[in-house]
């Protein structure tokens, strides 16, 4: 695959325009942070880009299950024409080029897609395995993409970020779980429901009941574990990446703080990053404190 030049775009538009999108959007972390070195920030922001436009339709606005599935096959559509060398903006000239310079795996975004598309239709998941899977697509491709973009290709290198990644995910499941409420999504498994008793109608009060709590703790737990496995990838990396995992696993592991002090209540006390408390996790990170 090599990214063909339309005369009508330009790519270096297309990257200045993701750059600019991936400012404006919140995330827990920048997501292009002054710890990604210059020449590779414009490829993590397109990349941004296409992860948060495929969820933005996923997710945004009041459009029908079968207009977002059809939203979503049609940006697949586009993946797969832009690959072609046939992109029909500057966003997807930029990403082709981004894809052919730096040698991506194309699974990776197509497995992304999946995930968006599973988001639509799928709105209870049975046991872990089941989350774990969702995870697999949704938030390990992130990481190695990532990581593909410092040229790393190493097999327990993505394993141990693929740990990382799934923490981030359930993190981020248990920081959401009332917009994910809102939206029709439960996250957390239901064979793990009914073993600490919990019913959806508990999801719907405001009383945070201990089975509550409980379940809330275990999930917790594992997520902290999946976090220490994960933390095996940094011995493999240099420079400034593997400041920015420390920095990441340290945003993630300070929500969990925050959940445990709130005494598992993340119904009504959602826990968040400040800006204040990002940069003390960026002076952590970089004095390895």
């Amino acid at each position: 695959m090599s990214a063909k030049k339309n005369n009508s775009f330009n790519i270096e538009k297309g990257y200045k325009s993701a750059l600019i999108f991936a400012k404006t959007h919140y995330e827990n972390f920048p997501v292009v942070s002054l710890l990604i070195p210059k020449k590779i920030r414009k490829h993590v922001a397109i990349i941004y880009w296409f992860a948060r436009t495929a969820d933005d339709l996923a997710d945004e606005g009041i459009e029908r299950a079968e207009v977002r599935l059809n939203n979503l096959d049609d940006f697949e559509l586009n993946l797969k024409n832009l690959l072609n060398g046939n992109a029909k903006n500057e966003y997807e000239l930029a990403l082709a080029n981004t894809i052919s310079e730096k040698k991506l795996s194309q699974q990776y975004f197509f497995d992304l897609i999946k995930a968006f598309k599973q988001d639509v239709v799928k709105k209870r998941y049975d046991n872990f395995n089941e989350v774990s899977d969702y995870c697999r697509h949704s938030a390990n491709p992130v990481g190695r993409l990532i990581l593909e973009l410092f040229d790393i290709r190493d097999e327990k290198a993505f394993e141990y970020s693929d740990k990382i990644c799934t923490a981030l995910q359930l993190t981020n499941f248990l920081q959401d779980i009332v917009i994910d409420y809102n939206n029709g999504r439960i996250y957390l498994p239901e064979d793990e429901m009914r073993k600490f008793c919990v019913t959806e109608k508990l999801f719907e009060q405001k009383d945070i009941y201990d089975n509550l709590k409980l379940l809330i703790k275990y999930n917790t737990d594992r997520i902290q574990k999946l976090f220490d496995e994960g933390k095996k990838l940094l011995p493999l990396l240099r420079g400034r990446l593997k400041y920015e995992i420390i920095w990441t696993v340290k945003g993630g592991e300070e929500i969990l703080e925050q959940i445990r002090k709130n005494d598992y209540n993340v119904f009504t006390c959602r826990p968040e990053l400040s800006k204040i408390k990002m940069a003390g996790l960026l002076r952590k990170s970089l004095f390895n404190i």
